[in-house]
């Protein structure tokens, strides 16, 4: 069941490259995977530099309105979501911005390759 919440007075902050929280709920961006602060070792991570992406998606939703299309919980309890700033996806930003990469298998009913 995908649910829609306008979101004009929820205050966001983005946690890393694909991840904001948003008033108390945390939010994981759907279909991309952004470089790690910390790799574990036995996972391939994104490459790229972590602080540049978390600052780049803090810049996509400053200032901006933003639209949450809900798609579940993942296995750490955040929200899967398709997110919107300004009307702009997140997740298609960025991918675009070269900050994150589309992961298939992480986007649920092919919403991200679809915007994208």
């Amino acid at each position: 069941m995908l649910t829609l919440l306008a979101a004009a007075t929820l205050s966001c902050v983005a946690v890393d490259g694909d991840s904001l929280r948003c008033d108390d709920e945390r939010i994981r961006l759907l279909g991309i995977d952004a470089p790690e602060f910390s790799c574990p070792r036995n996972r391939r991570c994104v490459p790229g530099d972590p602080q540049a992406a978390k600052d780049y998606l803090a810049r996509l939703i400053a200032g901006r309105s933003v639209e949450i299309v809900r798609h579940g919980e993942d296995r750490y309890g955040r929200t899967l979501a398709v997110v919107y700033a300004g009307g702009m996806n997140l997740s298609c930003a960025m991918i675009q911005a070269g900050h994150a990469a589309y992961i298939q298998r992480w986007d649920n009913g092919g919403a991200i390759a679809r915007d994208c």
